[in-house]
């Protein structure tokens, strides 16, 4: 089979990943609405399926009977969105290029608001890959509880998966992404729909009493109203997600954008507002036994337990919560393409891969992300006091951006626009106060004390990278001394013809040649200065005895003796024989000791390593 893959042209890289991309055909990895509503508002539309949970389980604290507070509080959730939904549309306009808080924030704040802004989207893109594959299991689980136990590895699984179809390019995902997140938009609707016709043939009667009593282990206040109120505002997340890939649509970039976060804020509302009204309906509360999920409790109420409706329902619950996660696998690479440009991040993640994708920042996203379901244990509800608390930050760091710029830019109906963008700030602004405080003890300060250290990392990168190019710089150009003397050294352990051949190459650099041997096992010296005295080409040969059979300490002692740092105008050039196997993974049944010798003098200015290849052929069968 692997023959008949080589003699095809085919690699396993290839089958998972697809043929190379060139750099042309990037226009066409754009995508339409209707792809585009699949890519960036699946994290959003998913939270349908878990936000109304998150409020109840916090509502349930002060008894059974405080879950009729989840309705009024979604309403509040939904107005809260056509606010932050608003904003973003005018962000959209105004950054057609991609307005991430990120960008917003650092072109109207300042570096410092902007790198907030950044540290929070990445931390917020990290935890939303594990948050909606963690839902997504759960929704698995509830259809199958026989699964609980191997939760974490079913999560680590979905994320591979996520991670090879971001891969292999963006048109790809969108095309595999839509259909699932259409089967899900139909059958939350017609789920929503046959609730409130039942609701309406019974003559619209009063909520059903919870089909759970839980008893009061907390006293109805203010304080824990606005927690479930904070927790409730997970279904916000990922609104911001098409403002940031405003560049990913086809063209006209921008209106395809705003129409696409229209269509997307419509139908958050009318599925988080039917599910939450619906389960306030009929009594369905968390089940903290069973581990059953409000939609499938929701979803056995409406369609029946064992109907092929509630597994249809189930089946696309979990589909939708797991490909939500691509939001993430869309921006965060491109995010951080973005901070790496602006020289904050490695440059290595602004590369794009084979397929036209950022491959660096999609592997990093998977790794960290598949490191928390691990930690976390996939517990959905342990990560969302980190998820929406970046979140929040960024929105409010974006709409004071959008507050700054119109005052600069002003134009028509400036004093409008920012009207928009400033009530989305205030909004959002004390969203984020009430979570802070509310969600503090339950892992919010994790992300509070984390975006410090991320800011710091950026920065720390940022001088690198500035001190890397003042040094390069051509302004302050001067010729260096001339080279004067160049002691040239040939590491051997043995005579051969890979020997020959870098004592070849170092004559023609220098006259000053020295060969030299570290001394392991003194039973081999006499053999190899035997064969030096024939094949060593009148090149002195140094013995260094090595009595704890140490290859380098010995040459780094040799070198240092002979070498001079203060003396600009001489450098010490060691040429390391290295032979080549005719298959990679041949190298690894011989040792590294060139690599090694290469790394011990890496940082050393007046020594220069140099590899000279012999390639071997392959052994005849």
């Amino acid at each position: 089979m692997a023959e008949l893959y080589k003699r095809k042209g085919l690699s396993l890289r290839r089958l998972l990943f697809g043929d190379p991309l060139s750099t042309s055909q990037l226009i066409h990895e754009r995508l339409t609405k209707t792809k585009a509503l699949a890519v960036f508002a699946s994290d959003a539309l998913s939270s349908t399926a878990y936000a109304t949970e998150e409020m109840m389980l916090i509502l349930i604290l002060a008894g059974s009977a405080a879950a009729h507070l989840a309705w009024p509080l979604a309403v509040a959730i939904a107005g809260l969105l056509v606010i932050v939904a608003s904003s973003y549309n005018q962000t959209i306009h105004a950054y057609p290029n991609g307005g991430g808080s990120y960008i917003v924030s650092h072109d109207n704040l300042g570096q410092l608001p902007g790198l907030v802004a950044a540290a929070s989207l990445l931390t917020d893109y990290v935890l939303t890959v594990s948050v909606s594959i963690s839902a997504g299991v759960a929704a698995l689980i509830s259809m199958t509880p026989a699964l609980f136990p191997y939760r974490v590895e079913i999560g680590l699984v979905f994320v591979a998966v996520m991670m090879v179809l971001n891969l292999r390019g963006v048109r790809e995902s969108g095309t595999v992404f839509a259909i699932p997140t259409y089967i899900f938009l139909f059958i939350v609707l017609a789920l929503i729909a046959t609730g409130m016709v039942k609701w309406i043939a019974a003559g619209m009667p009063a909520p059903a009493p919870p089909q759970f009593t839980y008893p009061a282990v907390h006293s109805l206040t203010i304080f824990l109203v606005l927690r479930a109120f904070s927790s409730g505002c997970a279904a916000l997340t990922g609104v911001e997600a098409i403002s940031n890939g405003v560049p990913a649509f086809k063209p006209p970039e921008a209106r395809n954008a705003a129409k696409t976060l229209t269509a997307m804020a419509g139908l958050l509302i009318t599925l988080f507002l039917g599910v939450t009204f619906l389960v306030r309906q009929f009594g369905v509360v968390p089940n903290e036994v069973t581990h059953e999920t409000l939609v499938s409790q929701l979803g056995r109420a409406i369609f029946g337990g064992d109907t092929l409706p509630y597994y249809a329902l189930q089946a696309a619950t979990t589909l939708i919560l797991v490909l939500a996660a691509n939001t993430s696998f869309a921006d965060f690479p491109r995010l951080a393409s973005l901070l790496a440009r602006d020289r904050y991040l490695p440059h290595q993640f602004s590369h794009l891969g084979d397929r036209l994708a950022f491959s660096n920042g999609i592997i990093v996203l998977a790794a960290v992300s598949s490191a928390l379901i691990v930690l976390f244990g996939g517990a959905t509800t342990r990560l969302i006091p980190l998820y929406a608390l970046g979140v929040f930050l960024s929105f409010t760091l974006s709409q004071l951006g959008m507050v700054v710029r119109w005052r600069r830019v002003k134009g028509p109906r400036w004093q409008l626009k920012a009207l928009v963008n400033a009530v989305g700030a205030l909004a959002t602004g004390i969203v984020l106060i009430i979570f802070a405080v509310t969600k503090f003890v339950d892992g919010a300060w994790i992300v509070i004390v984390w975006i410090p250290i991320f800011i710091s990392f950026f920065l720390t990168v940022h001088r690198h990278y500035a001190s890397v190019a003042k040094q390069l710089s051509l302004e302050t150009h001067g010729d260096p001394p001339p080279i004067r003397r160049n002691r040239v050294i040939v590491p051997i352990g043995d005579v051969h013809r890979a020997v020959l051949t870098a004592l070849h190459y170092a004559q023609s650099l220098s006259d000053d040649v020295t060969a030299v041997y570290v001394e392991t096992d003194p039973t081999r010296t006499a053999r190899i200065l035997e064969k030096w005295q024939t094949w060593g080409k009148g090149i002195p040969l140094e013995v260094l005895p090595s009595p704890y059979r140490s290859i380098l300490r010995p040459l780094v002692h040799y070198v240092d003796q002979i070498s001079d740092p203060a003396r600009r105008d001489e450098v010490v050039t060691i040429v390391l024989p290295q032979f080549v196997t005719a298959r990679p993974w041949q190298q690894l049944l011989h040792n590294q000791t060139a690599l090694l010798i290469q790394m011990a003098f890496l940082f050393r200015r007046e020594v220069i390593v140099v590899n000279v290849p012999f390639h071997l052929r392959e052994a005849p069968a």
